[in-house]
């Protein structure tokens, strides 16, 4: 366990494991909640805006968890291919169309990330871009049937085989496309007074 670096508490309204694994390595102090909500995209949104405002939706909610000075933390991931939003798949068919798709092609992953307390709240986006190699039938379908990828955006973790495999490229940062922005949450939580360790 790493020593923390904030004073204050931060709620992670996330049931996502790869979140609170980042979470865990960067250092934060935090408990995970499980948070029920149905992630609508308002008809007609630019896609720059759909992650961020999920997040800001899901963090309405989370803030009636919050005790005393804690911080409500919530994220949401999105793949987007052209105009075309990936979020997580139906089932196998819906898995298989997203990775045919994104084959040999570069996607963007927008993670959106609110904060906020009783007091505050702050919202941002961390983008990244993903080139992927080709991909045939036989890896597409080996790699649905062995990493079941039914709740990760655009079906695929970079963590897993396709990122150490058939990922040729990234601009912007690994964790982002893992899930969260560890570096800009870091950066959010300077809004937020006596929340870190280090001088602001």
């Amino acid at each position: 366990m790493h020593q923390r670096i904030n004073f204050r508490k931060i709620i992670l309204a996330s049931s996502s494991p790869r979140r609170k694994l980042l979470m865990e390595e960067a250092g934060f102090w935090f408990e995970t909640i499980h948070l029920e909500f149905d992630e609508h995209i308002p008809e007609g949104m630019s896609s720059f805006k759909v992650a961020q405002h999920i997040a800001i939706e899901k963090n309405k909610r989370a803030r009636s968890f919050l005790k005393n000075d804690e911080i409500a933390l919530t994220a949401d991931s999105i793949v987007i291919l052209g105009d075309k939003i990936f979020g997580k798949p139906k089932d196998r068919a819906d898995a298989y169309h997203m990775l045919a798709s994104l084959s040999g092609k570069m996607h963007r992953v927008d993670t959106g990330v609110c904060l906020s307390d009783h007091h505050k709240q702050i919202a941002f986006t961390g983008s990244s871009q993903v080139y992927f190699r080709a991909m045939n039938h036989e890896e597409i379908s080996w790699y649905i049937d062995a990493y079941l990828p039914f709740d990760k955006a655009g079906s695929y973790a970079v963590q897993e085989w396709i990122g150490l495999c058939k990922i040729s490229e990234i601009s912007g940062t690994y964790a982002n496309i893992m899930g969260l922005p560890t570096d800009l949450v870091y950066e959010g939580l300077k809004n937020f007074d006596g929340a870190l360790m280090f001088p602001q």
